[in-house]
């Protein structure tokens, strides 16, 4: 079963799917963004709110989300049992 995590404003996203979770300020992830909106492949779940993080995904998705990084990072971490973390976690 598809673990979901809320990224705000009842907007969730499969956190199985997620490869990284970043800042929208550096100059390539806004380079990254732009690219997905002009190719379609953008979700923007800001809700009209400014974009506090960029969730990129495996199948190329961008979400921007206008919760921190850090706090999508936790929700997710959250979410998987000690076994998945494996033994170089730290949280």
């Amino acid at each position: 079963m598809a673990k979901l995590i809320n990224i705000g404003f009842g907007n969730v996203v499969n956190a199985e799917k997620i490869v990284a979770v970043v800042s929208p300020d550096a100059a390539p992830v806004k380079r990254l963004t732009q690219n997905a909106k002009e190719s379609g492949t953008s979700i923007d779940a800001t809700q009209g709110r400014r974009t506090k993080s960029v969730i990129i995904t495996e199948d190329g998705y961008v979400v921007l989300s206008a919760l921190q990084a850090e706090t999508i990072s936790r929700r997710v971490n959250a979410g998987w049992s000690e076994e998945e973390k494996g033994e170089n976690y730290e949280p």
